[in-house]
């Protein structure tokens, strides 16, 4: 009873922050101004001190750029922690500049992490937080995180499907009354698209590209519906038997083709979910669709491929990019009335 008293308290001084920790981006939600921070999920490392030279976007331009004694690092992969000691250093970094003007008090956190993730990994989540400032930790699934970012009516009885792409995981949810009722977590997502179209490229035109080459190809010009015309897209990268630069033009069947594999599982995980799901609350995803969200949901055809393969309605959200962290930021909201019932609160 104190213990509920004296956090509500101390949040009315705190400024509370809602947190979408992804594989490519980490984006910072702060209770009464939205969303504040957006950066890629980066950290340059020097070598041999192991110090934090930059995180997010310049850490990022580093990526593949960097001299023999610094190494540009994803700490995230597949959704879940990798490496914790720079996750940590980079929760940190980005709390600081967050709570930069702001109060003193250590703030409450909601952080979405991966419907499928083990007690160990969400345990790795909690800590990191703590160990960078967090008064307080709360996990919620990122699916049913999507599902209120994107003002879906999930606390209704009946049947609401989110299909989440993120970057290092696709997160699928069927939700009513609030619970999800179906739930199919995956680590294929962007970055395994992004890994297709490299090995494509190595293995069918003798060229190596990085990673920030490969996502602006999904990005910029794969079409997953739409492929068989003749527009062509430049790619830069270098040989591997001159060593030298080279440029090679692609034809958007070729990224189609490139991306197959990782389509397919996407595609089948959702599948597999609706299979699961019970008829009554089926009958009215049909009728309601699927909500895509997500880096992924803005893949060109995308849209269109699913609901051609699935036989249901697709509808790409509003704000796909922030479902997320919007969402974590509502549930911050819903923490502080819920008062003595917080811990149901936890997962």
């Amino acid at each position: 009873m104190f213990r509920n008293q004296m956090n509500q308290l101390l949040s009315v001084f705190s400024n509370d922050f809602g947190i979408d920790l992804g594989t490519a981006n980490t984006l910072v939600y702060v209770e009464g101004e939205g969303i504040v921070l957006n950066e890629p999920s980066v950290v340059a490392i020097e070598k041999t001190t192991n110090r934090v030279l930059a995180v997010g976007r310049e850490a990022k331009r580093m990526l593949g750029r960097t001299p023999g004694n610094i190494v540009a690092v994803r700490p995230m992969r597949d959704g879940v922690i990798a490496d914790f000691d720079i996750v940590e250093k980079m929760i940190r970094y980005f709390i600081h500049n967050v709570s930069k003007r702001r109060n003193l008090i250590k703030p409450r956190i909601v952080i979405g992490v991966p419907s499928g993730i083990t007690e160990v990994e969400k345990r790795a989540v909690k800590e990191s937080c703590e160990q960078a400032g967090a008064r307080e930790v709360f996990l919620i699934e990122e699916p049913r995180a999507a599902a209120i970012g994107a003002r879906m009516p999930v606390d209704e009885p009946a049947g609401n499907m989110i299909v989440d792409i993120g970057g290092g995981t696709t997160e699928i949810a069927v939700i009513s009354l609030g619970s999800m009722v179906v739930e199919n977590s995956i680590r294929v997502a962007g970055d395994e698209f992004d890994k297709a179209i490299q090995e494509f490229m190595r293995k069918n035109h003798n060229l190596i590209i990085g990673e920030t080459t490969a996502e602006n190809i999904k990005i910029e010009f794969i079409d997953v519906y739409n492929f068989k015309g003749d527009e062509t897209y430049e790619v830069k990268g270098r040989d591997p038997m001159s060593g030298l630069p080279r440029t090679q033009p692609i034809t958007r069947a070729e990224m189609r083709d490139a991306i197959e594999e990782p389509l397919g599982l996407v595609i089948g995980a959702v599948k597999a979910a609706l299979e699961q799901t019970p008829p009554e609350l089926a009958a009215d995803i049909i009728e309601r669709g699927i909500v895509l969200s997500g880096g992924g949901a803005l893949i060109r055809g995308l849209k269109n491929h699913l609901s051609d393969e699935t036989g249901v309605p697709v509808i790409v959200a509003q704000d796909p990019l922030h479902c997320v962290v919007n969402g974590c930021g509502i549930y911050l909201g819903l923490i502080k009335t819920m008062g003595h019932k917080r811990e149901y609160l936890k997962i």
